[in-house]
């Protein structure tokens, strides 16, 4: 008996260890608070945007394929006089070049202050100009979104009067115009909620990035037209909800439609009654997630306004490659008060009305980090296309010291996947080449692009047709830590992906016959003639590839040493035959 305890605590040491891969990936340096993702340098690894210095900082970490995966640049940081709000890159003057948006809390007037850090290049060297010179004021926290369709990012929310309105950037450097938010039929606007999860994406499918705007008393959907948004419809917040968190979007039962995810409590003081509600078919859902393991019964984190935890906050993921989007959520013991981060794997409901998915929390999936996480985000930190896990702990209270954590996810079995990023598809005649990685020479195409549709259709294993949809970069306030790239799981189905359709700016293509494993970059230059749109396809083997490799190569060497022993054995006897010869006695001569 004590044999299979033994092995067990070692069987889960071992697991815990190859878990946790903190040190391979960060090194030594774990003061780092993710606040963004893109690929800053171009060479087609996703980096990390970092607050560091007590929320001051803003430096990139670089990724690199050797370790540590991710590395500071201190040539790319750049300090600030108040804490960091949010971080958004993105090209914001078209020179094909990521720059960095940075917005901070003005402790005097109670104001969003938005800086911009433009990127640049130098001998093919990437630069960032750190700069104090305020661009403009606003309330609340900005959304980046593509106004006009130029590939030039824009922003969305609130003036200091409390006015809805968009910036809208160009390629003057620094320069923008302000237009308000309009509708002839839609006059008494409410103010947008504070903490807001207004996002940019396609709802209508017709491949013009819809705007939704949160209030407090419900959802607003503009409908995205040639020359702005019109007002189309409300979604009103579902009844009796006390504290209300923000909003995902997701294609959570695979039909080709964005749902809406909500997280939320009926109990402003305690927080004990909280639930997930899904909008589907026009229709609120409550999806019954039981938020109690074995001991303690577990519930959403009340708003204390540190970072991370200062609104309920989902972020969403394909963990086991299933092709249902899961979750990550940071969850607070009603009893001991202990925060942790939980995955919620996206399970069938087969007793559920209206709906067939809802969410498990699977307590011991990010085990060993069971204690103090306050934030979790899903991370390919191998660019091999399964979702590993950024974790942020809270190491002191009291001093409000954070530390960052990575977690590997080691999948049982061999799942396929489709990975698809889609760029602003600009361009610079003054610097047409850039390194790549590995030293290989590329094109640069742009940079972070919020609001495409991604959609695919396939047939699984047993026949069945399956089609998803997803949106690239919906959301960019608060820390809502979108990947600039869509991953999609394909599960055990090894047949080729029958299309993939990519929506941009209100024009569309169509891509037949997909590798399962496959990377795909998509460039829509031009915006208005998606037949020459490029898509660039780089393929990961699968294990199976790999081990029906393996095991051909040992194959042939069985074989050929096989071969090599009975060619030796020939030679042997053939050897001992001819000394047989030679030393018989010669009986016909006598």
């Amino acid at each position: 008996m004590w044999i299979l305890q033994l092995i067990c605590v070692v069987t889960f040491v071992t697991t815990s260890h190859c878990s946790d891969i903190t040190t391979a990936v960060f090194g030594n340096v774990l003061d780092g608070m993710p606040a963004a993702f893109g690929d800053f340098d171009s060479d087609e690894l996703t980096d990390v945007f970092m607050v560091r210095k007590d929320g001051k900082t803003v430096q990139v970490f670089l990724a690199a394929e050797q370790e540590p995966l991710l590395r500071p640049n201190n040539d790319l940081k750049c300090s600030f006089k108040e804490p960091v709000t949010s971080v958004v890159p993105g090209d914001f003057d078209g020179d094909v070049f990521m720059d960095i948006l940075v917005t901070t809390m003005n402790q005097i007037t109670k104001l969003t202050d938005v800086y911009i850090l433009w990127g640049g290049n130098k001998d093919s060297v990437v630069q960032l100009n750190c700069t104090t010179e305020l661009l403009f004021s606003m309330r609340g926290q900005p959304l980046a979104l593509d106004y006009n369709r130029d590939m030039i990012i824009d922003l969305f929310g609130m003036n200091e009067n409390y006015n809805r309105s968009f910036w809208i950037f160009t390629e003057n450097r620094g320069k923008f115009k302000i237009i308000p938010m309009l509708d002839k039929k839609y006059k008494n606007m409410e103010k947008i909620s504070h903490p807001h999860s207004n996002a940019f994406l396609d709802l209508n499918n017709d491949f013009l990035p819809d705007l939704v705007v949160t209030t407090n008393k419900s959802f607003e959907v503009w409908h995205g037209k040639e020359d702005g948004f019109v007002f189309n419809r409300h979604i009103d917040l579902p009844r009796n909800a006390k504290v209300i968190g923000q909003t995902l979007y997701l294609d959570v039962e695979l039909t080709g439609k964005v749902d809406l995810l909500l997280p939320l409590c009926y109990d402003e003081a305690k927080h004990i009654n909280c639930t997930i509600m899904m909008y589907s078919k026009c229709v609120w859902h409550d999806l019954q997630i039981n938020f109690r393991d074995k001991i303690n019964t577990w519930a959403f984190i009340k708003g204390d306004g540190q970072r991370y935890t200062d609104a309920i906050t989902l972020r969403g993921g394909d963990f086991n490659m299933d092709g249902y989007p899961d979750l990550l959520a940071t969850l607070e013991s009603t009893s001991t008060k202990q925060r942790q981060s939980f995955l919620l794997e996206n399970v069938a409901c087969n007793s559920c009305n209206g709906f067939n998915r809802t969410f498990d929390i699977r307590w011991q999936a990010l085990n060993p980090f069971y204690n103090e996480t306050v934030m979790a985000v899903f991370y390919d930190f191998y660019q091999d296309g399964i979702l590993d896990v950024i974790l942020v702990e809270l190491v002191d209270k009291a001093n409000k010291v954070y530390r960052t954590a990575a977690f590997k996810n080691s999948l049982d079995y061999d799942a396929n996947f489709v990975k698809v990023m889609v760029l602003t598809g600009r361009n610079n005649s003054m610097y047409p080449i850039s390194p790549g990685s590995l030293g290989k020479k590329k094109r640069t195409y742009g940079t972070n692009l919020p609001g495409p549709s991604i959609a695919y259709r396939t047939t699984t294993q047993d026949g069945s047709p399956r089609n998803a949809i997803a949106a690239q970069l919906p959301q960019s306030a608060y820390f809502s830590l979108n990947l600039p790239y869509t991953t999609f799981g394909l599960g055990r189905t090894p047949n080729f992906v029958d299309s993939l359709t990519i929506g941009v700016g209100g024009k569309s293509r169509e891509w037949p016959q997909i590798i399962p494993n496959s990377q795909m970059v998509v460039i829509p230059n031009p915006i208005s003639k998606p037949y020459r749109w490029k898509a660039q396809l780089f393929v990961t083997p699968s294990k199976l590839i790999l081990l029906s490799a393996a095991a051909l190569s040992g194959t042939c060497g069985l074989i050929s040493l096989i071969i090599v022993s009975l060619y030796w054995k020939e030679r042997r006897e053939d050897k001992i035959e001819k000394l047989q010869e030679a030393h018989r006695f010669p009986f016909d001569a006598m």
